[in-house]
C-alpha cells in the first residue's frame, strides 16, 4: 500500500510538472537592459499580459555571475531583466514601448549616475520577429521624441540570462523607501517625467 501511494504520488507530480511546462509554453521571453535593474521592474509588472519579472545578468562573459562581479565591470554582463509574457495578452511592440519609455536611450555605457558597461541599455531579442520589431520601434521611438542625440542602444541576440541574488527581486516592492530615494536621486525619474511624462 505504501509503494502504491508513493507511485501515485509520484505521478501526480509529474503530471503537475507536466500541466505547468504546458502552461509555461504559451508565454514568450523578453530581455532588456536599462541601466539599474532596480528601476526596470515596476514598468513591465503593472502592464496585463506580464507573468513575471526577473531581474539579472546577462550578455557577458562570465557564467553564474554575482552582484559583486558584474559591479566591477569586468564581465561583461549588464543589469537586465527576463520578461515572461502571453502574447495573447500583449504584445512585444508594447513591451518595446515600455522599455523605451524607460531609460535615456541616448547614453552610452550609462544610465542617469551609473556608469560602466554593466548599466548599458540593450534589447537582447529572442527571435527574428523579436528583432525585426526592435528595429523598428527603435526608428519610430527616435522620430516621435526627436531626442537631441542618436539612439546608441544595442540590439543584440539574446544569450544565457542569470537571475540575480534573491534580495534584488522586486526591489521596488521589498524596499519601497529606499527605492523611490535611489530613483529621484540618480536623476532617472526627473528624465522620464521631462521627456516621456511618464511618473512610473
Amino acid at each position: 500500500m505504501k509503494r502504491f501511494f508513493a507511485t501515485m504520488g509520484i505521478i501526480i507530480l509529474l503530471g503537475g510538472m507536466g500541466m505547468a511546462k504546458d502552461a509555461n509554453a504559451a508565454f514568450e521571453k523578453a530581455t532588456f537592459a536599462g541601466g539599474c535593474f532596480w528601476c526596470m521592474e515596476s514598468p513591465f509588472d503593472k502592464l496585463p499580459g506580464v507573468f513575471s519579472v526577473t531581474v539579472g545578468y546577462t550578455g557577458g562573459r562570465t557564467a553564474n555571475p554575482t552582484y559583486e562581479e558584474v559591479s566591477t565591470g569586468t564581465t561583461g554582463h549588464a543589469e537586465a531583466i527576463e520578461i515572461l509574457f502571453d502574447p495573447k495578452k500583449i504584445g512585444y511592440d508594447k513591451l518595446l514601448d515600455a522599455y523605451w519609455r524607460s531609460i535615456d536611450p541616448t547614453t552610452k555605457d550609462s544610465q542617469f549616475a551609473d556608469h560602466g558597461t554593466q548599466y548599458r541599455t540593450a534589447i537582447f531579442y529572442h527571435s527574428e520577429e523579436q528583432r525585426e520589431l526592435a528595429y523598428a520601434s527603435k526608428e519610430r521611438f527616435q522620430k516621435t521624441f526627436q531626442l537631441k542625440n542618436p539612439i546608441v542602444t544595442e540590439i543584440v541576440p539574446a544569450v544565457t540570462f542569470y537571475p540575480a541574488e534573491a534580495y534584488h527581486q522586486h526591489y521596488y516592492k521589498t524596499h519601497s523607501f529606499q527605492y523611490q530615494l535611489y530613483r529621484e536621486g540618480s536623476g532617472r525619474a526627473d528624465f522620464l517625467r521631462k521627456t516621456y511624462g511618464d511618473t512610473h
